[in-house]
């Protein structure tokens, strides 16, 4: 387990003083850097000249051609869904732990295909 996701699962879990009311965003982003990490290291593997790309929406974009449409649509919904609760909207209400919790275990379900997925 990645250092990124142990912090995540501590905020999730725990409570840290101090990060009140900023938690479920450090937690979003957090999982998301895990999430293109995972994705930089299929690219590495699958086509470089893709992983050297710096913006994750054109990773995004081919990964379904590249891993197969399922996992080319779950990451992008995990990618969509973790950069809207990164950001703070105050018109609505922030993401709750249960959500976080559901998108971290997508998130490792993804992680498990990426690194498993066989290179077409």
């Amino acid at each position: 387990m990645s250092a990124c996701l142990e912090t995540a699962d501590r905020l999730l879990t725990t409570v840290i003083r101090g990060a009140r009311g900023c938690w479920p965003r450090a937690c979003a982003w957090l999982l998301r850097y895990e999430l293109e990490a995972a994705m930089d290291r299929y690219w590495q593997r699958a086509c470089s000249e893709i992983g050297q790309a710096h913006a994750q929406r054109h990773k995004l974009l081919l990964l379904g051609h590249y891993a197969g449409d399922e996992i080319g649509r779950r990451a992008s919904y995990l990618w969509w869904a973790l950069s809207r609760a990164g950001h703070h909207h105050a018109y609505e209400l922030g993401i709750t732990a249960t959500e976080l919790a559901r998108l971290r275990a997508e998130l490792v379900d993804v992680i498990t295909l990426l690194d498993t997925q066989e290179v077409r």
